[in-house]
């Protein structure tokens, strides 16, 4: 019986090395988690499917978000934030990077900050200054006059910030500045509506170029919370099985502190269009709490439904495969 029993053993190591034929979950869950290795459960109609996983444990080293449910990353988080607390330097989430409030704005191809006029605003990394002063007879934006006072600095890695709306600026062309440095201070020049910081990253090019954004939500260092911990972010991508980006999604991410506690908190989110989508992302959330999330999107009448985790100072990607 001896050879028997080390033939089921090497059919169980052999068994526990095959990939799964479902994703599974790319990161360490908690020690002392009730929640099960996978629980899958597929509900299938005339009109809808729905595909439910519970988060699972494998090693992050080896993932890969196109066959895993999640990957926690380090992220790009590359920059400061460039207005400094007490002062807000939240997002304002009613006008993310890629929405159009509800259709009734053009596609927002940066973040805002809304804060008194004369609030500072700050260098987000150490570079030169490319422009400082009036746009009215250049354009940065889809106009002249379009942020009306603006800043442009060129960062390392082809990399360009751009702090629009100021009410000052205390900066010149040419004029190499550090992170942290006062460049000016908020307005509402241009087109803006109150006042506010509109701040961007840009990629590529002299950084004129409008069509070349980046989410700055995930290019920023995360925001901490009152207690002093960085919160997390979302990076997701919707794709079809070719591997493009879709032209249109909305879904829903909703927070729990774990996948059996009741919800804390629900957020509404579209994709960015085609236009602003990049190899990384076609859609993202920021400032997060640390949790779990509950991510469902409709896609051609197919419901997908899935558990991701956010942790502090980290980055969750998301990739989506539809049909």
């Amino acid at each position: 019986m001896k050879w028997k029993t080390i033939l089921f053993i090497s059919l169980l190591v052999l068994a526990s090395c095959a990939p799964a034929t479902q994703p599974v979950i790319a990161d360490i869950q908690p020690e002392n988690t009730s929640i099960p290795t996978q629980t899958m459960a597929t509900v299938a109609s005339t009109a809808t499917a729905i595909l439910l996983l519970s988060p699972t444990a494998t090693q992050e080293s080896a993932c890969d978000p196109f066959t895993m449910d999640f990957c926690i990353t380090d992220g790009h988080f590359t920059f400061q934030r460039p207005i400094h607390s007490p002062a807000n330097d939240s997002i304002d989430q009613t006008y993310r990077y890629g929405s159009t409030q509800d259709d009734t704005r053009d596609p927002h191809h940066g973040v805002d900050m809304g804060n008194p006029i004369g609030t500072p605003v700050y260098a987000v990394g150490s570079g030169e200054v490319v422009f400082a002063g009036s746009d009215k007879d250049v354009e940065y934006g889809l106009t002249t006059n379009f942020y009306g006072n603006v800043v442009l600095i060129k960062h390392e890695n082809d990399l360009f910030t751009l702090y629009g709306h100021l009410s000052k600026v205390i900066v010149e062309a040419g004029q190499v500045v550090q992170a942290g440095d006062k460049i000016g201070e908020v307005g509402s020049e241009g087109v803006a509506i109150g006042s506010h910081l509109h701040f961007e990253v840009r990629r590529g090019g002299d950084g004129s170029d409008y069509f070349s954004t980046l989410n700055p939500e995930l290019w920023m260092a995360p925001k901490k919370d009152d207690n002093g911990e960085p919160l997390g972010a979302l990076a997701i991508s919707i794709v079809d099985e070719d591997r493009q980006f879709i032209k249109y999604a909305e879904f829903t991410a909703r927070y729990h502190l774990t996948p059996d506690s009741p919800k804390i908190k629900s957020y509404y989110v579209v994709t960015y269009p085609l236009d602003m989508a990049n190899e990384d992302e076609n859609a993202a959330l920021s400032e997060l709490a640390p949790g779990y999330y509950r991510i469902a999107l409709k896609v051609n009448d197919h419901v997908y439904d899935r558990w991701v985790e956010v942790k502090s100072g980290k980055l969750t990607r998301v990739v989506f495969v539809v049909d």
